[in-house]
């Protein structure tokens, strides 16, 4: 494999692997790295609903590889390998891997996300023999057991109910007082007969010497600490941005999310930004793949001509009203129609 390239994408869910497919039929030669799993959080959710020709919704684990072949076809070309560093050389971009380093002239950048941890006594330890991130791995290894979601997001309801299916029990602890997902899944869950949701709950403490046995939770209604007793706990608190490499490159905003225009573009010329790593993103399978279509778009007009106007990026605030953008969309390649 030759080490210089048209684009270079950072990322194999989603918003990576959509880019691939259309920086690839765009004719432009592509590589995506890919990480060490493909597919990126998406991978290990049992069932993604929502998405466009999947009415009965499509586990991560099928998804992402259906993509990565569809890429390929396109003319796609992978490396098993992450994005460490991307620095500007002589109008193009150098990035950085464990493998070496290869040069682009553009980079689109879909790192994603990675799960935050709670932070409390216990949740290093236990990983692993108790305290879990994928459902759809686990659920089978705790049939007839109870089992704890700590959040009240999407991720949070839709592993619950994936658990629901081989646990007696499934407990959600949320810090807040209402749920907080999109109401197809607050209404099968609260509906559903094994779980049960406790507002105003925090957890304190993973227990355990050798395995999860029970976690120490605070009811901040009423301030009463309880120790509740679970055979697995399941956290999904948020998210972190995959961002930290861009740390000195660009002013991230306060959640560690990418400012972008509305055709993913950053402030550094040739670089787009894709997914829920970019600031604004609404957080949904289907936009990722729209945010990785257009980042693709944008960058093959900038091959094409040059053309990267110049855009006003200051400080990035939560809500970015900083961002100032009133430019054309970015021509369609007929290629597209193909």
């Amino acid at each position: 494999m030759e080490n210089e390239f048209d684009v270079v994408i950072a990322g194999a869910g989603i918003a990576g692997m959509t880019a691939g497919v259309t920086s690839a039929r765009l004719r432009r030669r592509t590589l995506v790295l890919t990480g060490d799993i493909l597919g990126g959080q998406l991978v290990s959710i049992e069932k993604i609903e929502g998405f466009p020709g999947f009415p009965d919704g499509v586990a991560g684990y099928d998804l992402c590889p259906m993509l990565q072949e569809q890429a390929a076809a396109s003319g796609a070309e992978f490396m098993m390998n992450s994005l460490e560093r991307i620095d500007s050389q002589h109008g193009k971009w150098r990035v950085t891997t464990a493998e070496g380093d290869i040069l682009t002239r553009a980079v689109i950048l879909a790192t994603g996300s990675t799960l935050k941890k709670l932070g409390v006594p216990g949740e290093e330890r236990l990983t692993g023999t108790g305290v879990s991130h994928c459902a759809s791995c686990d659920a089978p290894l705790l049939r007839d057991r109870i089992v704890a979601v700590v959040g009240g997001g999407d991720s949070a309801m839709q592993e619950a109910l994936t658990l629901a299916e081989f646990a007696s029990k499934v407990i959600i602890l949320h810090r807040g007082g209402a749920l907080t997902g999109q109401a197809c899944y607050r209404d099968r869950v609260t509906a559903h007969q094994k779980i049960d949701i406790r507002f105003n709950t925090t957890v304190n403490e993973i227990l355990g010497e050798t395995k999860v046995t029970g976690l120490r939770t605070h009811d901040s209604s009423n301030g009463v600490s309880a120790d509740l007793e679970t055979a697995a706990v399941f956290a999904y608190v948020g998210l972190q941005p995959n961002t930290a490499f861009l740390e000195d490159r660009i002013n991230l905003d306060p959640a560690g999310r990418i400012p972008t225009d509305r055709w993913m573009r950053t402030r550094l010329v040739g670089v787009c930004a894709a997914g829920n790593l970019r600031c604004q993103s609404p957080g949904r399978a289907v936009s990722a793949a729209g945010d990785g279509a257009s980042a693709a778009v944008a960058i093959d007009r900038y091959l094409a001509d040059g053309s990267w106007r110049e855009t006003k990026f200051d400080k990035a605030s939560e809500d970015d009203r900083e961002l100032l953008v009133h430019e054309p969309s970015p021509r369609a390649s007929s290629s597209l129609a193909r």
